[in-house]
């Protein structure tokens, strides 16, 4: 596991207060294309996810930042995401375009997931976190990272990460982050991008705080990148 000082120097090397999207027109990644349909709106898309569902006060701040972006560049993206889905994720399991893929993989993860809880139940706490920066996430979609505030809410925030690992093993470490949207199918032109990049250089001048509860970490199976169902809470 990574030490809180070397979490916090690999996500502060790519989480930047300044938004860069390079020159000429931005081609998004193949991944807007497996989640978005051509008529830009979320395609079918399956899954199971652990993750913090935010508070509805969080979420009405956090939306009124969506505002803010569709208001600027609107061309620059896909479908809105709905403001109830707004959450942090604390572990990825499974996910595929095709539901026959992951059915089986969902299966296992849940069982595997609940006999851990049986084990070894989680108890009631909270984690406070941080704001970094809204960033460019692997040319698929804007998202505000999150950090820990200090070495113990790390700890914390790890222990509940490693429980979950233990269901299914990621090979990426993690990177804490609310997504704000996800890019047009089609990308933009330059004149947009530097819409862009003007409206999140400004907003990352403003930082935010977020209080993960564990009454609100549920296991979810979702449908599309707008269509999560809670199954259970952690």
């Amino acid at each position: 596991m990574e030490q809180y000082q070397e979490f916090l120097n690999r996500i502060s090397s790519f989480e930047l207060p300044v938004l860069s999207l390079g020159e000429g027109d931005f081609i998004p990644s193949a991944s807007v294309k497996s989640k978005v349909r051509e008529d830009n709106r979320f395609s079918a898309f399956y899954g199971d996810t652990v993750v913090f569902d935010l508070a509805d006060a969080e979420k009405v701040i956090i939306n009124h930042i969506v505002n803010k972006l569709y208001q600027a560049a609107p061309e620059c993206f896909s479908e809105r995401l709905i403001d109830s889905t707004f959450h942090m994720t604390l572990h990825d399991l499974s996910n595929s375009p095709v539901l026959n893929e992951v059915a089986d993989a969902m299966k296992t993860n849940e069982a595997k997931l609940r006999d851990k809880l049986v084990a070894s139940p989680i108890p009631y706490q909270t984690i406070q976190m941080q704001s970094k920066a809204i960033f460019n996430m692997v040319n698929t979609s804007l998202v505000m990272g999150l950090y820990p505030v200090n070495e113990q809410e790390y700890d914390k925030l790890m222990q509940l990460y490693q429980l979950v690992d233990e269901v299914q093993e990621l090979p990426y470490p993690l990177t804490p982050h609310i997504t704000l949207a996800y890019y047009h199918r089609n990308g933009f032109g330059q004149n947009s991008a530097k819409k862009l990049e003007d409206i999140i250089n400004s907003l990352n001048q403003e930082k935010l705080y977020v209080t993960l509860h564990t009454s609100r970490l549920v296991y979810q199976h979702f449908t599309s990148m707008n269509e999560y169902r809670t199954q259970f809470h952690l």
